[in-house]
């Protein structure tokens, strides 16, 4: 049978599916065949694709094998790539993950036994936080978003939130209302913070926005949007909370406004209130303006007060302020679904009474909104509200605050309570599972456990999914491995005590004490209980040494074991100081130094954990000189002060990447110990607040200037990790014990 005569068989059977039912009409066969040529080019050929009809509003897919040749049926391109994603998995011992893949196939793809058809209990699998799009997506171009959908579908998300290029709405908006471009550059702040210029918390920060971004993320957009519509993705779209630019009462005088702040170190926002006839009008036009454009799914985003406290608890307000929001989003569109974030109820929960949280959702038909519980594995909201009130809600992993490096996750929750809840009745409309972290790129185990709930009601079972896991992940089989990723289960991954990883005093702004303000270094574990998996690690580097996602993770546990190792070093050089034994000062010191030195060059090693790569795709973004600086400091600033040279969020988002240790971290406590050393020599007090006010200057000046970091990783992973065990595991032993 020659292809053309293919393509018009499966066009025909898409047809008569559709005829059937119509959701199997969201299957487009070209998309998918298209989505297996990007994820496994050489193999792609022994693959077919065809249309599964459904009953219902839970996707299916099946898998078979057929004359050499592997058959992917699903009802849309999520369910397709599903099926490609259970087969790697299952049956070729394949991975996808942002940290190394391993897409070895044999030769000869192995053949299922009878058809594996897996269906899912969830109708929605959410994906992504206003955060992540500023800590870890903020310079992604098209080839990086492309790899970003293909992973989605793979991994069975089919609602992500769906921001980028929103700026290009609030700009035709508001300009079509009157307002000016100097209007518009005082109200945009710069890309990295589009995260919380989104959620109403900050105006003007690191602007301004150039033109050439607000039409080139517009661009970007609908390539997105198409892609992950041709996949069976509907995405989640932002609608207006109220949020205006600082001169709107210059243009509306009249205008109802509440004056707000975030109380992070920026200038005061301003919030349209739902009263005014306005607010109704402005919600919407931007709707409409966003639809042109970008499209719609009925699915919109909207936060009200995020971080932000309402100016009155009266339930009967509440009450009216929502069905305000959920008005303006109707008018528009009157398919509208109102797709909120719970974050509010945990993170201001003296405000957020039951009362409260009642009014405020009840204020909307039950049909109409969604309600994502944000941080369930750490707090289930919908335990204490009656799985909220009536409304549908889903589970969701929040995990990872600010993009810092730090091995960490509730791995047994993760594992066992999305299907827990999914069979307590007292659930109520549970219809999906998600993941909500601000951050992404890192500690891979965790993604892939939480989508591996996507295709299954029972809790997973740890003792046969991890095994598995660290084979698919390496490629070949190895009881050293194995034995690592059991302790690392047992240690940074046991989720216990704190709400998420710690960070390394080394990433501190210089201090005696063992922590600094956003520096929080208690870990959930013993320093000396994770030197094992390191041990195993090493042990296991003649095996797995060829692989990717081996070389990431050995490279991750060395940080970590080194990274912890920062505050026994720190004790000791504190006690010489203390006991003026200027020699074990120098001495410790230079071993503090050495140390932060060492975990440079070994996370040179590896992309992931690189500030190079950052800089770099931030500055691609300009196209001159002014609008790469622009980027850059964006980029620069996030990680370090984000904000000004006071701001109280300093080391929010602190990284430990290469470039960043050894130029940043490295050279404020270099400045910290000549200030104790001189201490040392004259006899006089430190000065600590002149320090402080030293430093911040020194950081700001850094955060503003220039300078080309390696964008391509330097050394073998293997072989530095090597030689810092040799180095370092000795004393570690005797400084743990």
């Amino acid at each position: 049978m020659n292809r053309i005569s293919k393509v018009f068989i499966y066009m025909l059977l898409c047809s008569l599916c559709c005829k059937a039912n119509k959701s199997a009409a969201q299957l487009n066969i070209p998309s998918s065949y298209a989505l297996i040529k990007r994820v496994i080019p050489a193999a792609a050929q022994k693959f077919i694709v065809e249309p599964l009809p459904v009953n219902g509003q839970r996707d299916v897919f099946e898998v078979q094998g057929a004359n050499g040749k592997i058959i992917l049926r699903g009802n849309n391109g999520v369910a397709v790539a599903s099926a490609l994603y259970h087969y790697l998995t299952e049956y070729a011992h394949c991975q996808v993950t942002w940290n190394g893949s391993n897409l070895k196939l044999p030769a000869k793809l192995p053949m299922p036994v009878g058809k594996i058809r897996k269906s899912t209990p969830y109708q929605y699998r959410y994906y992504l936080n206003y955060c992540t799009y500023s800590y870890s997506m903020s310079w992604w171009d098209w080839k990086r978003w492309e790899k970003e959908i293909d992973w989605m579908a793979l991994h069975g998300i089919n609602m992500p939130l769906a921001i980028t290029g929103q700026e290009y709405v609030w700009d035709k908006v508001y300009k079509s209302m009157g307002f000016s471009s100097q209007d518009m550059q005082s109200f945009f702040t710069g890309p990295a913070y589009f995260g919380w210029f989104y959620m109403g918390n900050i105006d003007a920060w690191d602007g301004p926005l150039p033109q050439s971004w607000i039409t080139s993320h517009r661009d970007l957009q609908v390539k997105i949007l198409q892609r992950e519509r041709e996949l069976g993705i509907k995405p989640v779209l932002p609608a207006f909370t109220g949020h205006v630019p600082a001169s709107f009462k210059k243009h509306y005088p009249n205008a109802k406004l509440k004056q707000t702040n975030w109380n992070n170190g920026f200038a005061d926002t301003y919030i349209l209130d739902s009263e005014d006839p306005l607010f109704a009008q402005i919600g919407k036009k931007f709707i409409q303006e966003q639809t042109k454009v970008y499209g719609t799914d009925h699915l919109y985003s909207a936060d009200t007060f995020n971080e932000n406290e309402p100016p009155s608890n009266d339930p009967k307000f509440l009450s009216e302020l929502s069905a305000r929001v959920y008005d303006g989003m109707k008018g528009a569109d009157p398919k509208a679904v109102w797709v909120m974030q719970g974050w509010l109820f945990f993170s201001d929960r003296k405000f957020w009474k039951n009362e409260q949280i009642k009014a405020l959702l009840n204020a909307v038909p039950n049909d109409q909104m969604i309600v994502l519980d944000l941080n369930t594995d750490y707090e289930p909201i919908w335990k204490r509200t009656e799985a909220f009130y009536g409304k549908p809600w889903i589970w969701n992993m929040l995990h990872n605050y600010g993009g810092n490096n730090s091995l960490f996750g509730r791995i047994e929750a993760v594992a066992s309570q999305p299907a827990q809840a999914l069979a307590d009745p007292a659930s109520g409309k549970m219809v999906g599972i998600g993941l909500t972290m601000e951050a992404i790129e890192q500690t891979p185990v965790l993604y892939e456990l939480m989508t591996q709930n996507t295709w299954q009601n029972k809790p997973i079972n740890l003792d046969n999914w991890l095994p598995r896991y660290v084979f698919n992940r390496y490629g070949v089989k190895s009881k050293e491995a194995e034995e690592a990723w059991q302790i690392l289960r047992a240690t940074v991954f046991n989720g216990k005590d704190i709400r998420d990883g710690a960070e390394s005093i080394i990433t501190g702004r210089p201090t005696l004490d063992s922590a600094a303000v956003w520096t929080r270094t208690h870990l959930n574990y013993n320093r000396k209980d994770l030197l094992p998996a390191w041990d195993k690690m090493i042990a296991a580097v003649p095996q797995c040494k060829q692989s990717s996602g081996f070389n990431y993770d050995l490279v991750d546990v060395t940080r970590q074991v080194l990274a912890n190792y920062g505050r026994p070093i720190q004790l000791k050089w504190i006690k010489a100081y203390r006991d003026k034994d200027d020699k074990a000062f120098v001495k410790y010191t230079n071993d503090y130094l050495s140390l932060i030195a060492d975990m440079d060059k070994l996370l040179a090693t590896q992309k992931d954990f690189m500030l190079g790569p950052w800089i770099a795709d931030a500055r691609a973004w300009g196209t001159n000189a002014a609008e790469k600086a622009l980027y850059e400091k964006n980029a620069r600033n996030l990680i370090t002060l984000w904000g000004g040279a006071d701001s109280p969020l300093h080391e929010y988002s602190c990284r430990q990447w290469s470039g960043l240790l050894n130029d940043f971290y490295k050279v404020r406590w270099q400045k910290f110990f000549e200030l104790l050393q001189s201490s040392l020599e004259t006899g006089k007090e430190p000065d600590f607040k002149q320090f402080e006010e030293a430093i911040k200057n020194w950081e700001w000046g850094w955060v503003n200037s220039s300078k080309a970091y390696p964008a391509v990783p330097v050394g073998s992973s293997t072989l530095i990790a090597q030689q810092l065990y040799e180095k370092y595991r000795a004393n570690m032993g005797n400084d743990l014990k």
